[in-house]
């Protein structure tokens, strides 16, 4: 899937089949559905998952519980934007689906 097609799901009613856990979870942050993001997520054992984790408390402003999960991640804590990160976060995941 494309960063393109990706983009357009979130027009329609639920993520598009074959999603990993992570890229569910960006799929409903996406759409401002913060909640089910983070179930995704915090559901999600995987360094993918604690990835959107964090990203997830870091948009929620949560600094330091962000910090924790992008550690457990093995990702440098974010500085630029938030809509920035979310993108590259979803490229870089849809790349190695």
């Amino acid at each position: 899937m494309t960063f393109e097609a990706f983009s357009a799901s979130l027009a329609l009613a639920a993520p598009p089949a074959g999603l990993s856990p992570a890229l569910q979870a960006l799929w409903y942050a996406g759409r401002d559905d913060w909640d089910r993001a983070h179930d995704l997520a915090q559901d999600d054992p995987s360094r993918a998952g604690s990835w959107a984790h964090a990203y997830l408390h870091r948009l929620e402003g949560d600094a330091w519980n962000a910090g924790y999960w992008y550690r457990k991640a093995r990702q440098p804590m974010a500085e630029g934007s938030l809509q920035d990160e979310w993108e590259a976060m979803v490229r870089s995941l849809l790349a190695v689906t």
